[in-house]
């Protein structure tokens, strides 16, 4: 079930990505394109420990590879210089585990959750736009929307002090990710890229204890870019 936190969060990604758009469309330059790419998202995983006088107290959390959706238009500003905004999307299930040897208390929780996200980047190619295989490098930086829903208690024993059933979180994020370009026709090109989020890591400050690391989600992208 959607909340109130979820549909804010959710608007103001995208208004954040529609405002890039109109900025980019805009561009007095006449090399415009969009595309959109799919592939699969990897999550990082965190745990976290705590030494008491009663015993040691552990927490993981462990996600599952899920779908992933980057739709994006841009400006070919140069042959070696672009601008891109982006509106990214992916899913992804996680199991969430907690033990205390001093109390006894466990418990084991499978979660799903979702991401999206509205990023401007700034691309640098490494060969001309006349080329039939043109690598880049870019890097950007956004606002992203996180909501997790809890999907089942999986195992509890004692009273733990188990995460909210629904929880979520919005903030800046920042991009990075390599690709190549691989022209099909004179408007019409391939593209795959590897990218790289990192942000916010809600889920590690719901631990019991709470992990430290940030989050960070790996996205395998196929797809095609449009030269308008």
């Amino acid at each position: 079930m959607y909340t109130a936190a979820h549909r804010t969060g959710v608007r103001e990604v995208h208004v954040f990505f529609f405002l890039l758009i109109s900025a980019v469309m805009v561009s007095a330059q006449a090399r415009p394109y969009l595309g959109v790419l799919g592939g699969i998202a990897t999550l990082s995983g965190d745990a976290g420990s705590q030494a008491t006088a009663q015993g040691l107290n552990l927490s993981s959390y462990a996600p599952a590879n899920g779908g992933a959706i980057n739709a994006f238009a841009g400006v070919h500003l140069h042959d070696y210089f672009s601008i891109q905004g982006n509106f990214i999307w992916n899913e992804n299930d996680l199991h969430l585990n907690s033990a205390s040897s001093g109390t006894g208390t466990s418990y084991q929780e499978k979660r799903s959750s979702s991401q999206e996200a509205g990023v401007f980047d700034f691309l640098i190619y490494f060969r001309r736009r006349t080329s039939h295989l043109r690598p880049y490098l870019g890097t950007g930086v956004g606002v992203i929307h996180l909501s997790t829903t809890q999907a089942r208690v999986i195992e509890s024993q004692g009273r733990p002090a188990l995460p909210p059933a629904t929880f979520s979180y919005t903030g800046p994020v920042f991009r990075s990710h390599v690709g190549i370009d691989l022209r099909l026709s004179e408007k019409l090109d391939f593209r795959y890229s590897f990218s790289e989020f990192i942000g916010h890591n809600e889920f590690s400050t719901r631990l019991s204890p709470p992990g430290s690391s940030a989050l960070k989600n790996f996205q395998n992208l196929f797809g095609f870019v449009v030269r308008l």
